[in-house]
C-alpha cells in the first residue's frame, strides 16, 4: 500500500453562498431535519424530478473530479461542485444538513465516509471520494465515486476498481420481491474474495423529497433487514470496502470517519429506482 502520511484536518474557508431564488430543503437552519413519514415507493412524477436532480449532483461531481490533481485543495473541489449546482438552480444537499459545513463530501485515503472539504491539499498517489448530492425540484440525487489522483499504487487501483464492480453487482441484484438484504449479500460475498473489510454501520438509504427517509440499504450480508423491494421505491447503494478493518474512529469535528487501522477505503454510490423488472440509475450524467 502507498506509504503516504496520515491526514490530519485542515483549515476550513467560510461559507459559501447560494443564491436566494434557489429552494432549500426544510432542513437548512435548523440542527436536523423534519422525520419523514411518507411512502418509500413514489409515484412516476418525483421519480422524474429525481432523475433531473440526480443528473445535475452527477455532473457537478464530475466537474469537480476533473480537477482532482496532486497539488489542489478539497476546498476547490467544493468550490467546483458548489457553483455548478448552483448555475444550474440546484441545491447542494449537504452544505447545512446536520450542520454539515460544506457543499459535498471529500473522504481522501483511509477517509471512510463524511470528509468536510477544507485546505488539504492532494498528493501524487491519493485515492479521493467525492460525495455530491443535488436538491432540485423538492426532492434530491444522490451520488459519489472514488478517484485516483496521479500515480496510485496498485493495491489501492484495485481496492477502487473493486468497489466499483461491488455497485454493479449490487445494483444488478435488485429486483422486486426480493429482501433489500440481498445488496449487502452480494457485496460482501464479492468482498471476502479479496480479503476487504465491509463497513457495516454506514449504509445506503431511501431517498426522495428526504435527503434520508430511514430506510436503510446495509452493504453487509444483514439477516435484519428484510424489507421487500417494491417497483417505485428510491434508494442509494453506496459500498464500503476497506483494505483492513471494517471499524472507524471518528475525527472531533463529528464527521469525518476514518479507519480504525488506517488503511485506505474506497467508495461508489448511486441512486436508483425499482422497475417492474430490475433497476433505473438516477443519477447518471
Amino acid at each position: 500500500m502507498s506509504g503516504q502520511s496520515l491526514l490530519v484536518p485542515g483549515e476550513l474557508s467560510p461559507a459559501r453562498s447560494v443564491p436566494g431564488s434557489i429552494r432549500r430543503p426544510e432542513y437548512v437552519g435548523k440542527s436536523a431535519p423534519t422525520p419523514y413519514t411518507g411512502p418509500e415507493v413514489q409515484d412516476p412524477d418525483t421519480v422524474e424530478r429525481m432523475r433531473i436532480a440526480g443528473r445535475i449532483a452527477a455532473r457537478a461531481m464530475e466537474e469537480a473530479a476533473k480537477h482532482i490533481a496532486p497539488g489542489v485543495t478539497t476546498d476547490e473541489l467544493d468550490r467546483v461542485a458548489h457553483e455548478y449546482m448552483c448555475d444550474h438552480g440546484a441545491y447542494p444537499s449537504t452544505l447545512g444538513y446536520r450542520g454539515f459545513p460544506k457543499s459535498l463530501c471529500s473522504s481522501v485515503n483511509e477517509v471512510i465516509c463524511h470528509g468536510i472539504p477544507d485546505s488539504t491539499v492532494l498528493r501524487d498517489g491519493d485515492i479521493v471520494n467525492l460525495d455530491v448530492t443535488a436538491y432540485i425540484g423538492g426532492v434530491h440525487g444522490d451520488n459519489n465515486a472514488t478517484y485516483l489522483c496521479g500515480d496510485v499504487d496498485e493495491e489501492s487501483r484495485l481496492l477502487v476498481e473493486r468497489t466499483r464492480e461491488a455497485l454493479n453487482r449490487a445494483i444488478k441484484a435488485v429486483k422486486p420481491g426480493r429482501q433489500i438484504n440481498i445488496i449487502g449479500r452480494v457485496i460482501e460475498s464479492y468482498a471476502k474474495r479479496f480479503g476487504y473489510g465491509v463497513v457495516r454501520d454506514f449504509t445506503g438509504h431511501g431517498i426522495n423529497t428526504s435527503f434520508h427517509s430511514g430506510l436503510i440499504v446495509p452493504h453487509y450480508d444483514s439477516p435484519h433487514h428484510t424489507t421487500v423491494i417494491q417497483p417505485g421505491m428510491t434508494f442509494t447503494i453506496e459500498p464500503m470496502l476497506t483494505l483492513g478493518t471494517h471499524e472507524y474512529d471518528l475525527w472531533d469535528d463529528g464527521w469525518t470517519v476514518v479507519t480504525k487501522d488506517r488503511k485506505r477505503t474506497a467508495q461508489f454510490e448511486h441512486t436508483l429506482v425499482v422497475t417492474e423488472t430490475g433497476t433505473d440509475i438516477l443519477t447518471l450524467p
